[in-house]
């Protein structure tokens, strides 16, 4: 299967007016095409430079970052993030905050249009073009971030830690909404979170990362009895406990804990 993304070697470090700090060390992982990963890690094992880089706000110190084949010098139309937060401007109307990426690239064509109000019909914010966003719930604003960012028709989604602010039902069905929709539209996707469950409910696979500094710890593949269900699906079956608990035991040994009670 061909990788979208890849990063060879990658080591980073952060210099300030303290000194230097050293983020990744000579970290490697590859995504195929269609491929939703996810990377859980201890904090400061380097999972927000990881994004990063692959969205190209940051250069790595040595080694390569590349999607589809390229090298990645800056942020790129190819790429597209979504925050914690739904940062939409309370001044614009929903459709006009949805559109805000085409206007910046300049590709705010009739049809671009057109698609960005289908997706919203499809993410069910249909006829809420007009509404302003405090008029929406949390969710409802989520949702709009996510078509702001498929609107401009990236390759790659890059989502850090979008359902964190959420009520846990909320929570629950933003993921499997999220899911189904980028595989409908066959997007790649790396999602960094503090929650296994959602880790393990919605991937492919699993990076585990470890600290000090971030270095691949450990990766595993979700099997598709797992993977092929929607995640408040997945969460029900006695396998998905099984794999959650490597998972965590994983997470443990790698911020240092193993063996602790």
């Amino acid at each position: 299967m061909e990788n979208v993304l890849k990063l060879q070697d990658v080591t980073h470090v952060y210099v300030n007016a303290s000194g230097t700090t050293l983020a990744v060390e000579r970290l490697s992982l590859a995504v195929a095409k269609g491929e939703f990963v996810s990377l859980v890690g201890p904090s400061g094992c380097g999972k927000t430079t990881v994004l990063s880089l692959l969205a190209g706000l940051i250069l790595p110190t040595e080694g390569i970052v590349s999607v589809g084949g390229e090298k990645i010098l800056k942020p790129s139309p190819k790429i597209g993030y979504m925050l914690q937060q739904d940062y939409l401007l309370p001044w614009r109307t929903i459709l006009s905050n949805v559109l805000l990426g085409l206007e910046i690239s300049g590709s705010q064509t009739p049809e671009a249009v057109d698609y960005a109000r289908s997706l919203l019909e499809q993410l069910g914010l249909g006829g809420m073009e007009r509404r302003m966003p405090h008029e929406l719930s949390g969710g409802m604003r989520q949702r709009a971030a996510l078509v702001r960012t498929l609107a401009t028709r990236p390759d790659v989604l890059l989502l850090d830690e979008p359902f964190s602010a959420l009520d846990l039902q909320i929570k629950l069905q933003l993921e499997d909404l999220v899911q189904t929709t980028l595989r409908r539209l066959s997007k790649t996707a790396v999602l960094v979170t503090h929650d296994l469950g959602e880790a393990a409910a919605m991937s492919d696979r699993v990076f585990v990362l470890g600290a000090n500094p971030g270095h691949v710890s450990a990766v595993f593949d979700m099997p598709e009895s797992i993977s092929g269900l929607l995640p408040t699906e997945a969460r029900k079956l006695p396998e998905f406990q099984e794999r959650f608990e490597e998972i965590w035991q994983a997470l443990e040994q790698a911020s240092g804990k193993g063996g602790e009670t």
